[in-house]
């Protein structure tokens, strides 16, 4: 009976390239699906997707459904409304949940263990259960703006941003982090008279890197990546995100090319950020396998 020399190192480092090969191919499959069909008439894309053919770059090939995207709807502006929401979310996320993290680590406070108890009980919590409260509550808030004070967040920005700048998935992950940190060395920078904001600033964040890009991938795909909320709280073509420009491609005729080319070009944001910080990320994955 055929048996796997486990002891060989060069047979172990085929087996892992073959396996970590095959995880690719699971990956990179439907990327390369949607961009190849996004170059093909309806026609020909629907008759090639019962071969290999959907996956290679032959027969009728042009760029007309991404100039048929681009005229159908204003590509351009779902892409910046996304990136700005998804951006300054991230970015202000970032900032509120590492401090939160910090202080449930760092700080002795009445009723930390309650308040983190409760912060990880919203992780099960599923979104649709509160998305019409927090509808509610939203279109009778108050701001004061530039243009003065009104009562009502929606058709805005803030009413994408706000409510999702902290959550409890981003908080619990700094929280662990930063629990593996050395406390020899928070003990000493207040030993050297850092206050607790220096600490934070200049000693925990700049070995936080790996966490960083770990919280910051996860908050754009699921900031990036949001449907239901926009379309509940704007109304107005200026303030919809890229998801919600979706629709567009399915009312009356639907053309499956440009719904493909659409789908290609609000994915290379994805991409491109995945690609900057994967390094950091991969950084962190092990780490994590090494702590655990």
């Amino acid at each position: 009976m055929f048996q796997l020399d486990t002891d060989n190192p060069t047979l172990r480092l085929i087996v892992r390239y073959m396996v970590l090969t095959l995880i690719a191919l699971i990956f990179v499959t439907p990327i390369l699906f949607m961009m190849m069909s996004s170059l093909k008439p309806d026609q020909q894309l629907l008759a090639d997707t019962s071969s290999i053919k959907a996956f290679l770059p032959i027969g009728d090939i042009s760029f007309d459904n991404y100039k048929a995207a681009f005229e159908r709807a204003p590509i351009g502006m779902f892409m910046l409304n996304s990136l700005l929401v998804t951006g300054v979310t991230v970015v202000l996320g970032l900032l509120v949940c590492s401090m939160a993290g910090f202080s449930f680590v760092f700080l002795n406070w009445r009723g930390k263990s309650i308040a983190f108890s409760i912060i990880l009980a919203t992780l099960i919590v599923p979104f649709e259960t509160i998305a019409i409260p927090m509808l509610l509550m939203v279109s009778k808030l108050p701001w004061l703006g530039l243009d003065g004070f009104s009562w009502g967040w929606l058709n805005s920005y803030r009413v994408q941003i706000i409510p999702f700048i902290a959550d409890g998935l981003t908080i619990f992950l700094f929280a662990q982090y930063f629990k593996d940190l050395p406390k020899e060395l928070i003990e000493a920078s207040r030993i050297e008279g850092c206050s607790w904001w220096q600490v934070y600033w200049r000693v925990v964040m700049p070995l936080s890197g790996p966490i960083i890009a770990t919280a910051a991938i996860l908050k754009f795909l699921a900031m990036y990546n949001q449907y239901l909320w926009p379309i509940m709280v704007t109304q107005q073509e200026q303030y919809r995100p890229v998801l919600v420009g979706l629709q567009y491609f399915f009312q009356l005729n639907t053309a499956w090319g440009e719904v493909m080319a659409y789908l290609t070009i609000i994915t290379v944001p994805v991409l491109a950020f995945y690609l900057a910080l994967q390094r950091a990320f991969i950084a962190s994955i092990a780490s994590t396998g090494v702590k655990g």
